[in-house]
């Protein structure tokens, strides 16, 4: 046998090893997810309205008549202080947007802008914008308290869809963190805008801001 032979042989069971591995690791069953109750969203409500701190990690989506465009998000609130970094694939490079109820911030690979709101600032800089405002507490699975609104629950009593200033808010999954449900999947229609936002990694009462 000559080295080159054997070296192929060897390949090629490293790599039918590999398939195996994979295909295994691929048929094995998900973890189980944890059970939502009646009940459940009524005992941790007020809990929610307290939470003013947390850091989230997820995407966003955005889609309008004639585009679509999605980033990475990463967010860090803590009372009325927050930053949020939005980068993505379509070449805009990494924005930060910080604000503390008196100053919003935007901050990118052209310098740094300021507005009255983060909306307006988004939406001059970004071309697109967050309800930042109101995600606040949308994000949370409650209305924003200064306009009125209107819901709609599930089968176990939590939010399914919420209406407000505009917006539909369809809550479409939810995951567990240290206790509190929080929404993990949201999807937020404005006219021909639609924003999706999924959150993958939730820690409420964690904030590191400078």
């Amino acid at each position: 046998m000559t080295s080159g032979t054997a070296i192929g042989r060897t390949l090629q069971f490293l790599t039918l090893a590999l398939i195996v591995l994979l295909a295994g690791c691929a048929t094995q069953a998900p973890t189980q997810k944890e059970e939502r109750h009646p009940g459940d969203w009524r005992t941790q409500q007020s809990n929610l309205e307290a939470l003013d701190t947390w850091t989230a990690a997820g995407k966003v989506g955005i889609r309008t008549p004639d585009d679509s465009q999605s980033a990475n998000l990463d967010w860090t609130q803590r009372a009325d202080q927050y930053r949020i970094s939005v980068s993505g694939p379509w070449g805009t490079g990494r924005n930060t947007l910080k604000g503390n109820g008196r100053q919003v911030t935007l901050t990118n690979g052209d310098g740094t802008f300021q507005a009255p709101t983060p909306e307006e600032l988004m939406a001059q800089q970004m071309g697109w914008s967050l309800p930042l405002s109101s995600l606040v507490y949308w994000v949370r699975g409650l209305p924003d308290p200064r306009s009125p609104h209107r819901t709609s629950e599930d089968d176990v009593g939590f939010p399914a869809t919420m209406d407000q200033a505009g917006w539909h808010i369809d809550y479409r999954d939810w995951s567990q963190a240290d206790g509190l449900w929080l929404p993990r999947r949201i999807v937020m229609t404005y006219d021909d805008l639609r924003t999706t936002l999924i959150i993958n990694r939730w820690q409420p009462g964690q904030a590191d801001l400078p």
